[in-house]
């Protein structure tokens, strides 16, 4: 477990590298025994995310296979994982699993942090797989060991694209589940063990979206940004400024309007049969134009328009080009690279994240000792002294990742005001359109308050 200490820094590091991340709700203990339960779409960037999240040391139950994996399995012992035997991998090794389970409640026992992902599997699916009672047993089994019960907390984990280097990701921790009622029944008790299972469930689904198929996915996040924009107090009044409602209750009312939408498919609501139909129009109508619900509300008068620039004019200097156009160039191989081996060896939509980010260290890793000997050796070429050429080397070794990492920022600042600066002409020029749009989007979100009220 040499590892373990480091787990959660790296793993915070790494996840907002790859991820436009958001981290919300309440943080956990950060001492004492704690089983955190998530959802599991995106193979071992899953952990990575869990365990930035957690802030804290944290053991996870994985799947004998990875420990042997010459990829990874140097990874899983280091930070002291504890091996589950599937039916899946070897099912006449399933016996062992009674060790699994002493493990991990010894580790309890101990005041660790445990996290497993209950649904067994990583998987693309648009909703949450049943989930197996392997953590209720482990909860029950713990608590009758420590004599008392401990927090066992829900993760979401959330996805615009995972597949996608710099996507949005979002990572929403629950409340602990309520369970002292059934820790003194026993993990023999199977009752006990059923109920805690779908308390875990239903934690979990409360930190997560789960869609009847992807495709529902647009309409969801446009009735969504609709009642954000038109329906929340803070916006409704003010008509501007970010909105009060965090990223985790979004989630929520993404997933209420999920579980909404198969209530329409069901039983197609005879007040408005239209309205997801009219709701989809309403979003392609926006993204045509760039725009979305909160640009229609947001006021666009001159005065916030200089104020919006002046912002911005830091990042329009000749230093601040040269970082962005020099990260750029200077990486720009390996970032080929990586998308192309990707593509080639990913076995599956939920392990492509998985291998871009291992594929990406070992080639980062090595362009950027690249450089470093292509400084040294540049250096030496010069005339340096021997000591000279190697801090040369070392020099560029140390200051290329962050000269990558600061252009990479610059360059998402500058489309993003690239965005905003469209939205802007589009919401200045064409005025009479946007009314419609602002009459039409205020219809909708009363008709949307109607479905979720009514």
């Amino acid at each position: 477990m040499w590892l373990l200490p480091a787990l959660s820094p790296i793993a915070r590091l790494v996840s907002y590298v790859f991820y436009r991340l958001a981290i919300t709700g309440p943080r956990p203990p950060r001492t004492g025994p704690l089983l955190i339960v998530a959802n599991h779409a995106n193979g071992l960037l899953d952990p990575a995310l869990v365990a930035a999240a957690a802030r804290r040391p944290l053991r996870f139950l994985a799947k004998a296979p990875l420990f042997d994996d010459r990829r990874v399995g140097w990874l899983v012992r280091g930070v002291g994982s504890i091996s589950v035997y599937r039916k899946i991998d070897d099912p006449g090794q399933t016996a062992s699993n009674r060790e699994m389970f002493d493990a991990a409640c010894d580790a309890l026992g101990q005041g660790a942090a445990i996290a497993l992902f209950p649904e067994g599997t990583s998987h693309s699916d648009p909703s949450l797989k049943p989930l197996r009672t392997g953590a209720a047993r482990i909860a029950l089994q713990a608590a009758a060991g420590i004599g008392a019960t401990f927090p066992v907390a829900p993760v979401g984990l959330v996805f615009r694209d995972k597949e996608r280097f710099r996507s949005h990701a979002l990572v929403v921790r629950g409340e602990p589940v309520e369970w002292s009622d059934l820790a003194g029944a026993g993990v023999e008790n199977e009752a006990a063990v059923r109920e805690l299972t779908r308390r875990l469930d239903s934690a979990i689904r409360e930190v997560t979206i789960n869609l009847e198929r992807w495709e529902d996915a647009p309409l969801l996040a446009c009735a969504e940004a609709i009642w954000d924009a038109e329906v929340d107090a803070t916006v409704a009044a003010g008509r501007a400024g970010p909105s009060s409602v965090d990223r985790a209750e979004q989630a929520r009312r993404l997933d209420t309007a999920a579980r909404l939408l198969s209530t329409w498919r069901r039983r197609l609501d005879p007040e408005d049969p239209e309205l997801v139909a009219d709701l989809l129009r309403h979003d392609r109508r926006l993204r045509w134009l760039g725009l979305t619900p909160r640009a229609l509300v947001t006021e666009v008068d001159a005065d916030r328009a200089w104020r919006w620039a002046a912002s911005r004019l830091l990042f329009l200097g000749p230093v601040v080009l040269a970082v962005a156009v020099v990260g750029h160039l200077v990486f720009f191989v390996p970032y080929l690279v990586v998308g192309r081996i990707a593509d080639a060896v990913t076995p599956s939509d939920d392990q492509t994240a998985t291998y871009k980010l291992l594929i990406g260290i070992v080639c980062y890793a090595l362009w950027v000792f690249a450089l470093g000997g292509l400084a040294a050796a540049v250096a030496s070429a010069l005339d340096e002294p021997p000591l000279r050429a190697v801090a040369w080397g070392l020099g560029t070794m140390a200051v290329a990742p962050a000269i990558g990492l600061a252009g990479l920022a610059i360059r998402e600042r500058w489309r993003s005001s690239a965005r905003d600066l469209r939205r802007f002409v589009v919401l200045r020029s064409r005025r009479s359109w946007i009314e419609s749009r602002r009459r039409e989007q205020e219809q909708l979100a009363i008709r949307l308050r109607r479905v979720v009220e009514g």
